[in-house]
């Protein structure tokens, strides 16, 4: 995979320390397996990124792979009881934030302070919540960009032609049922390795 098909890294993304090494590790495991990367990527600082259709173990393994090939700093929350060592370093450095889920505060609180304080961030999750279809997608991603006040970037899995996607920018209104309907409809032509969104 040559450098001209990884998506541009615009200044204000939230990036790792350069590592050339990494990057055409991530670059040459995409290439090899026939995926390959497409979409802009936006210049904003602070952003929820969802991915989806989120419908095999695999899709973890692609989007790792692009994360690293071009070298962009995501975050993601994990469960607290996780960061036991060496487990909880390796998590830190791969992008994990412990979460308590026993706090009064929610999670959704949570990763809106985590957002506001910080001067670049992009919050990443999964809004299906599952591998399994399900009928009805978590909410929890559009509250945190409402709240928080910054947009939602939608990225997807396609796996028919084998692509990881960078799609467009959301700006959540408030009205979350409208909101969460117009992003599903622009879910619907995605298939994942298992199924589709709809």
């Amino acid at each position: 995979m040559s450098d001209d098909i990884i998506p541009r890294i615009p200044p204000n993304m939230p990036q790792v320390p350069p590592n050339r090494f990494t990057r055409w590790l991530g670059r040459t495991f995409l290439r090899t397996f026939g995926w390959k990367m497409t979409g802009t990527l936006p210049d904003i600082p602070k952003l929820v990124l969802i991915v989806a259709p989120h419908s095999s173990n695999w899709d973890g393994i692609w989007g790792m792979a692009a994360k690293i090939a071009m070298g962009f700093q995501v975050r993601v929350l994990g469960k607290a009881q996780l960061f036991w060592w060496p487990l909880g370093p390796l998590l830190r450095r791969l992008g994990v934030v412990p979460v308590d889920r026993s706090s009064p505060q929610g999670t959704v609180e949570q990763a809106v302070r985590m957002i506001r304080e910080a001067d670049k961030l992009w919050f990443a999750l999964t809004p299906e919540g599952t591998r399994k279809r399900v009928d009805r997608w978590k909410g929890g991603f559009l509250k945190i960009a409402y709240q928080a006040q910054v947009p939602i970037l939608m990225a997807y899995f396609h796996y028919p032609e084998k692509t990881v996607g960078i799609g467009d920018v959301f700006y959540p209104t408030g009205d979350a049922e409208a909101d969460m309907a117009a992003i599903r409809e622009w879910y619907r032509p995605w298939q994942g390795k298992n199924r589709g969104t709809v």
